[in-house]
């Protein structure tokens, strides 16, 4: 039986992700197309349990957050490993922020998770764990250029908590709303 794992994320608009999807399933070896949607990641695994007493913290921090403006834009690397759409947006690093708060995760967590003055918005296209070498992951830096541009700028009015269901798979769990 798998430990569960949540994180909470934002969707890209769904053609948009769809875009993503087309370009990352053109490399057969990437497997993240396998593993989990498009998302933009607002707070990783730390201190989210199984026993989902964290979610009530999570929704009362989206209810006193209105809803706000992400622009993504150009590919850019972590190391040589993970390839990924760089994300523009006060309000979202701020949004993160105030969920790390609410949730206190043990502070190596919050270190290994990249969480707090670490956290560095963005959306994942491909990545070596997944499969792909760094050759392919250049490949598919300059085909993205091309294929997803323009980066669109668009607006947040939810969360999305994703919960790990089988090894290394992940699906929507809960939507949560920002303010109205």
């Amino acid at each position: 039986m798998i430990k569960l794992q949540y994180f909470i994320g934002i969707q890209p608009p769904r053609d948009y992700a769809e875009k993503i999807v087309h370009l990352q399933k053109l490399w057969k070896n990437n497997r993240l197309p396998e593993v989990v949607e498009p998302h933009v990641t607002v707070k990783a695994q730390s201190g989210l349990s199984a026993d989902l007493a964290w979610v009530p913290s999570i929704k009362e921090v989206c209810q006193q957050t209105s809803p706000f403006k992400i622009t993504l834009g150009e590919p850019a690397y972590y190391a040589q490993d993970v390839l990924y759409l760089r994300v523009e947006s006060p309000q979202l690093t701020n949004l993160h922020l105030r969920l790390v708060e609410a949730i206190s995760p043990p502070e190596e967590l919050i270190k290994r998770y990249f969480e707090r003055e670490n956290y560095s918005p963005h959306l994942t296209i491909g990545q070596t764990y997944w499969g792909m070498s760094y050759e392919e992951l250049q490949e598919m830096e300059q085909k993205a250029k091309d294929v997803l541009a323009p980066f669109p700028t668009f607006e947040v009015q939810h969360v999305q908590i994703y919960e790990e269901y089988e090894t290394n798979k992940y699906r929507k769990f809960l939507e949560i709303p920002l303010a109205t």
